[in-house]
């Protein structure tokens, strides 16, 4: 493995980049073309203009839109001003959103494109302490002002924040993750060492921005390693296809729903997809027919699978010569500088085989969770290992297969879903005086919401009005498949909600 270059920032990393090799692509989308200089002189331009709105060093950021060129040259410059990135989900509506920047105390919000061309800043409500930033007004450089982000830029510190990225997590409210330049660049260093992207990759970035996926191992693993970053604001297998054949894509990463799509298309119509060499797959299990299907109908060099979460960057990685088996039934071995233990209820390791949860130490775990303390010492103990909630198994030889969570998330089409969330915003319709969401599975997104509802007295409830009040104001991942209205929840023998017996009643 070789070392991550000495950047220590992501501003310096951007610098020294565009210094050394200005002329390189680095983000292609639509007609749009940045590269590697032109990126770092419209990000200066970004910052250029946050500094004239008194953004300080340490101040939060907030960026909402969809995948594409200006998301990454607002990010870039979002460091530059020395400011902490706070990305907000382009499926967010505006209650989601405005709780966001209430959360973080953010005091700038940048409002790109929505999905279909959706005005996303129309959906936000009244945000008198939020200053709404267009960074396309930003006046023309002049010596002072690039002097002024300079400095800015170079006074960033490697154990400065860098992003509070949100997440459910593993206690199971959302949080604000806190974390820094350093151990950013050192996990997605080595996440690219490990799945070989090179200069020249071509590599849609199809997970959005404000997941990890899409940021830290898309958006700055494309700029670190100066592959070609390919944003995707909307998914489409179509689109996806015609990419990868007439783009030249050599890199592809998601999960495996979308892999079956490629092969789907495959199928159906002669694409050219010589130029794929690496698909990464994020996902507890990958079917080793998948894998097989995959090797050889497009000619894989290398399959990856990995293991991480938010609150811990990467954990695990499957290798370039690892069997199908392995890459199939676990998400391989420890990177670098990381350990993982399993562990049973006493908080004992156990033997390999045997299943237990998932703790894991090292330069990835977060700073914390933001302004929550308490949350942040329910996850990390005085040992510093995080307990991420996962239950998992290690093989003999190391590799870690994730076998359950140990928490109530549910994952929607790769998104984390937490109930309580979900239950609270449904609650704010005002209709309901309870509400209980589970998971339960389902075919087509992997996992499904069944949301069971109470009425408040002498009012009735229209299960389809309360949908639709859903879809307007949560992110459709969030909105409940199913809505069951019933007299009261079931009670376990503590008084706590029995969502045990609501599982038992959605699956029949």
């Amino acid at each position: 493995m070789r070392p991550v270059p000495g950047w220590g920032t992501l501003p310096r990393m951007l610098r020294d980049l565009a210094d050394r090799h200005p002329d390189t692509v680095a983000v292609v989308a639509g007609g749009t073309r940045l590269t590697l200089a032109e990126l770092r002189e419209r990000a200066a331009g970004v910052a250029r203009g946050l500094l004239d709105l008194g953004v300080a060093p340490g101040d939060r950021v907030a960026l909402w839109g969809i995948n594409d060129p200006s998301w990454v040259v607002r990010a870039f410059g979002v460091w530059d001003a020395g400011a902490v990135l706070v990305p907000i989900s382009s499926r967010h509506k505006g209650l989601e959103a405005a709780e966001t920047l209430a959360k973080t105390g953010a005091r700038v919000l940048i409002v790109g494109d929505g999905a279909h061309g959706a005005d996303l800043a129309a959906l936000l409500p009244p945000l008198p302490e939020v200053r709404l930033f267009t960074p396309d007004d930003v006046r023309p450089a002049d010596g002072t002002a690039d002097l002024r982000v300079e400095t800015r830029a170079m006074a960033v510190e490697p154990d400065d924040l860098a992003e509070i990225m949100s997440t459910s997590g593993t206690t199971g409210t959302p949080k604000g993750v806190m974390l820094d330049h350093a151990q950013i660049l050192r996990g997605y260093w080595d996440w690219a060492e490990i799945v070989g992207l090179r200069a020249g990759d071509r590599y849609p970035v199809i997970a959005p921005f404000n997941h990890g996926f899409g940021l830290n191992a898309g958006l700055i693993a494309c700029v670190m390693r100066r592959a070609v970053m390919m944003p995707i604001g909307v998914f489409g297998a179509d689109e996806l296809m015609t990419l990868v054949s007439e783009g030249r894509v050599s890199i592809l990463a998601g999960p495996p729903t979308m892999f079956y799509r490629v092969l789907d298309e495959l199928d159906r119509r002669a694409w050219d997809v010589s130029s794929l060499r690496v698909a990464i797959c994020g996902a507890a299990a990958v079917p080793a027919a998948l894998i097989t299907r995959l090797v050889e109908r497009v000619g894989l060099e290398r399959m990856i699978n990995a293991y991480g979460l938010m609150e811990g960057t990467v954990v695990t990685m499957t290798r370039q010569d690892d069997p199908v088996e392995v890459i199939a039934n676990s998400t391989g071995r420890v990177v670098p500088g990381i350990e993982v233990k399993v562990v049973d209820l006493e908080g004992k390791e156990v033997a390999a085989g045997e299943r237990g949860e998932i703790l894991q130490r090292g330069y990835g775990v977060m700073r914390g969770y933001w302004d929550e303390p308490d949350k942040t010492a329910e996850v990390i103990d005085p040992d510093g290992w995080l307990h991420t909630g996962d239950i998992g198994v290690l093989d003999i030889s190391g590799n870690l297969s994730i076998v359950d969570r140990k928490k109530e998330l549910f994952i929607v089409n790769g998104f984390n879903v937490s109930p309580a969330e979900v239950e609270a915003l449904l609650l704010r319709e005002g209709s309901l005086v309870q509400a209980a969401v589970v998971g339960v599975p389902d075919a087509v997104s992997g996992e499904a919401g069944w949301a069971f509802v109470v009425a408040r007295p002498g009012v009735t409830v229209e299960p389809v009005a309360l949908l639709e009040w859903a879809r307007a104001n949560m992110a459709g991942y969030k909105v409940p498949r199913r809505l069951v209205i019933v007299d009261e929840l079931p009670a376990n023998v503590n008084g706590k909600t029995d969502k045990i017996a609501l599982r038992r009643i959605a699956a029949g």
